[in-house]
């Protein structure tokens, strides 16, 4: 029996690449105390807008992640939308990350490189 899932992107930078990786690519890392959400993009090209445009500026390089996430456990959450229709998001409280990485299935996949 095959599991219905859904692909998402998140944009990330080099720290927190090297945490997904220390994790064997199958988690996120916990959020710091000053990010009480993560937040998963929907689409890749929101993913590399904002791996080549923030996350560059910020630390010099910024990675686009591949992966995908069990469609039950998504569909409790509603997709956001942070400044238009191409810019959409699910909003997973800190304190739903570790079920958010029990829901992964298979491995992240870093798919973009931008420096």
């Amino acid at each position: 029996m095959s599991v219905e899932t859904i692909t998402l992107w998140r944009p990330v930078g080099p720290e927190e690449l090297a945490l997904i990786e220390e994790a064997g690519m199958k988690a996120f890392p916990p959020r710091l105390p000053e990010q009480p959400i993560f937040y998963p993009v929907t689409t890749e090209d929101y993913a590399i807008k904002i791996a080549r445009d923030w996350n560059v500026r910020a630390s010099g390089s910024g990675f686009v992640t591949r992966y995908e996430v069990r469609k039950d456990f998504l569909d409790t959450y509603e997709v956001q939308e942070a400044g238009g229709k191409a810019h959409r998001e699910y909003w997973i409280p800190a304190e739903d990350l570790d079920d958010f990485n029990a829901a992964i299935v298979g491995t992240i996949e870093v798919v973009r490189e931008y420096r």
